[in-house]
């Protein structure tokens, strides 16, 4: 294959004046790359110049094709310029790779040529390896001659370095946890290409304790690690922006607001210019909020209030949420336009009970996270621990709280450890308060649940009623027909009947209570 080398004309070095080294005739100096042709990008005001460099060339070596090809800049510091003109020089250009080997010269040009060279090459807009050169040493005879090939596969070397790098940042974003959860692990490593390569909103769904307030502040600080942001992170509870002061809270207000002295408030979305707005619970905004949200977040502009100016304000988002915006959306308490925005992105992080494999891991870092806020060192007994960890690994364990549920445990036990040790009997207590917390709880949201259908009519069903009632509600909210809610309600039995009408079985006993599905 021949070997192609194009660059610039050097205005100044190939002069020779300064020093005898001249960059583009040395090209044709060197025993082990032979140059079969030589273009030489010039500005016709230095046409003469490279004349001379085109026969000084010919003369060295006859056998190097010489072309000069005049691309006249107005200013070579200009990037939009030189970019712009190599570009179209690269689409013109006609490369037959499989006859001719590419090369681009960068000692001569500009610094902006220079980079410029290096974006298009890395892009393969010009499919080239660039050459870079050099006068001769103290001690050396020949002028240095460098291929640099920006295929960083072939550097293993490199490209262990990438990857490491890569594990570090998808650490940072697991809190240097070892996680062994397959889908955890795949979909923090997701979140690490979004994060680091685009500004696009990123939206965090799962139950309430899943760990979204922690995974957002480690994702602005990979932001920051990346350079993506300069500014901090700013959460906001988005329940609190429907009471009176949502909106000054989230805009700011002006001191003469309403025509009163009062205090003057910049607002969280002026706070976050240049940072990661973090939008918690968004789900919880209400129909006005979400509006005036809407456009603030895509244009970055709003109106503080008692302002007559527009204000900017360059955030990334972050948002949110424990229900699914989808059917909120469908069922009119979400807006579409909002959710499109925030829904670029979208990632659902899993319930722990979810990642039993991950809960030894994340044991030993509520232990570490102990120590630290504690200033003590605190353990468990060999039996203590295998008895929690069976505990907390039984798929009857569901952790409806989650990980602020399995923190707090952690943290109780580490609390109240005698001389740093965690027993067994205090495993067994913990172990009896959480259960009993969870039927507290289970009781209390079936008890709202039937209340929410029923009214005051619910205070008359039966405890052992309760339950199963409160069963057959979510399970119809969750189902889209009456069919769809009795298929769900009666899979096992169904299978033991000659005839099966599970739509009506579920009829009558909604009837019952005075119900019917469309109620629900």
């Amino acid at each position: 294959m021949k070997n192609v080398v194009i660059g610039f004309l050097g205005t100044q070095l190939d002069m020779g004046k300064k020093r005898r080294w001249r960059p583009t005739v040395s090209l044709v100096s060197h025993d082990h790359f032979h140059v079969d042709r030589l273009e030489i990008l010039y500005d016709m005001r230095f046409h003469r110049l490279a004349k001379q460099v085109q026969r000084d060339i010919e003369v060295a070596s006859p056998e190097t094709e010489v072309l000069l090809r005049q691309l006249d800049l107005t200013d070579p510091w200009d990037f939009q310029e030189v970019y712009g003109k190599l570009f179209d020089f690269a689409r013109s250009y006609g490369f037959d790779e499989d006859r001719e080997r590419y090369h681009v010269h960068l000692t001569t040009g500009t610094h902006v040529a220079q980079i410029c060279w290096f974006l298009l090459t890395e892009s393969r807009h010009v499919p080239a390896q660039l050459i870079q050169t050099g006068p001769p040493g103290r001690d050396e005879a020949t002028p240095s001659f460098d291929i640099i090939d920006l295929d960083l596969s072939r550097y293993n070397a490199l490209q262990q370095r990438f990857d490491q790098l890569s594990r570090e940042h998808s650490d940072q974003l697991k809190g240097g946890i070892a996680t062994r959860n397959p889908a955890y692990n795949e979909l923090i490593d997701k979140i690490e290409l979004v994060a680091s390569n685009s500004d696009a909103p990123i939206l965090l769904l799962g139950e309430t304790g899943t760990g979204k307030t922690e995974l957002a502040g480690r994702i602005h600080g990979l932001k920051l690690d990346r350079r993506r942001v300069k500014g901090r992170l700013v959460h906001v509870n988005c329940a609190t922006l429907n009471g009176p002061d949502g909106m000054a809270m989230l805009f700011g207000q002006r001191r003469s607001y309403l025509g009163v002295a009062g205090t003057e408030r910049s607002g969280v979305l002026r706070e976050a210019d240049g940072g990661v707005l973090f939008l918690d619970d968004v789900d919880e905004l209400n129909a006005n909020m979400q509006s005036v949200l809407l456009h603030a977040t895509e244009t970055g502009r709003f109106y503080p209030l008692g302002s007559d100016h527009e204000i900017s304000s360059r955030f990334h988002l972050i948002a949110g949420a424990n229900r699914d915006l989808r059917s909120l959306a469908a069922s009119g308490q979400f807006r579409p336009d909002l959710l499109a925005r925030l829904n670029m992105w979208s990632f659902t992080l899993p319930a722990l009970r979810t990642r039993v494999e991950d809960i030894e891991a994340n044991l030993l870092h509520e232990l570490e996270r102990c120590e630290r806020d504690l200033g003590t060192h605190v353990g468990f007994n060999t039996d203590a621990r295998d008895q929690f960890l069976r505990f907390a690994q039984d798929p009857a364990t569901q952790w409806p709280g989650n990980f602020r549920d399995f923190s707090g445990s952690i943290r109780r036990l580490c609390t109240l450890a005698p001389r740093g040790r965690i027993t067994k009997a205090m495993v067994a207590a913990e172990i009896e308060t959480l259960q009993a917390d969870w039927k507290s709880a289970q009781s209390n949201d079936d008890f709202k649940l039937v209340a929410d259908v029923m009214g005051d009519a619910a205070s008359d069903v039966d405890p052992f009623d309760l339950v199963q009632l409160a069963h057959v509600i979510r399970t119809c909210r969750n189902a889209s027909s009456l069919s769809a809610s009795g298929r769900a309600l009666f899979a096992v039995s169904r299978g033991k009947r000659k005839t099966q009408n599970d739509a009506d079985r579920l009829r009558k006993y909604l009837a019952k209570f005075g119900l019917d599905w469309g109620a629900m």
